[in-house]
């Protein structure tokens, strides 16, 4: 008997859907590939991160609790972003613990995977038949690190794409300064750090600088177009499709 297909909900965070929507397509074909019957609700909107981190807890929880209500039962739910599932896995603890929704959060929180761990680790990181000849620098970050503690899952994902050089940004526990809404109050400061992270990225002579989270990457391209920098900021799950055949 053929074995049943791991069924999989997408959780595609508004900031891909409105700025970044093929990195959402790419990770579909991506999970297809890998064997998944993959699903997604268009009724899904925002978990809440923004206005959670911005102290905004009662705002977050109302887009939280809508959330929470949205996915199937029984079905496993991956991100393009460790920020955004750190947010579900702990910020939801501290918005729904004894509330009316409290076990549907916790079950939702042992479903939820980002990308590259639920590939590795969920699906014992399957052949996709990748092959890309370039030069990469692999960038943590910190959500991804201190929320999710993803760190393998990315660098063994990458180790099977045929002709992929990978190498490692410099001082990779320095935060690129994105930090949501600290961008905005400390722009001058973001900035800088952005900088800070570019110049390391550009130290490994890499095509790419690529990474888990959409949000600091964009920041990050942002300073590299303004400065017209030779390096380009790409999400993993782009990288990946870019050689899958």
């Amino acid at each position: 008997m053929k074995p049943l297909q791991p069924q999989v909900s997408l959780f595609i965070p508004c900031f891909v859907d409105q700025f970044s929507p093929q990195t959402g397509f790419n990770m579909m074909r991506l999970l297809e590939k890998a064997g998944c019957l993959v699903h997604y609700n268009t009724e899904q909107t925002c978990c809440g991160h923004p206005a959670f981190n911005a102290g905004y807890w009662d705002a977050a929880k109302e887009v939280g609790e809508k959330l929470i209500n949205e996915y199937l039962p029984g079905h496993y739910v991956v991100a393009p972003s460790a920020s955004c599932t750190g947010m579900i896995r702990n910020g939801y603890t501290k918005l729904f613990e004894n509330t009316a929704v409290h076990n549907t959060c916790k079950k939702l929180q042992g479903n939820l995977f980002e990308f590259s761990e639920f590939v590795v680790n969920v699906l014992g990181n399957p052949e996709l038949g990748i092959r890309f000849q370039t030069r990469i620098a692999w960038m943590d970050t910190c959500q991804a690190l201190r929320e999710c503690t993803i760190q393998k899952s990315p660098r063994q994902l990458l180790a099977q794409v045929e002709g992929l050089e990978v190498a490692e940004v410099p001082d990779q526990e320095t935060c690129c300064g994105f930090g949501g809404v600290f961008a905005t109050k400390h722009e001058n400061l973001s900035v800088d750090m952005a900088a800070k992270k570019v110049d390391n990225a550009l130290q490994t002579g890499a095509e790419f600088l690529v990474s888990t989270d959409l949000s600091c990457l964009m920041h990050l391209d942002t300073y590299i177009q303004k400065n017209n920098l030779p390096i380009k900021a790409i999400h993993l799950v782009d990288l990946l499709a870019k050689g899958m055949r």
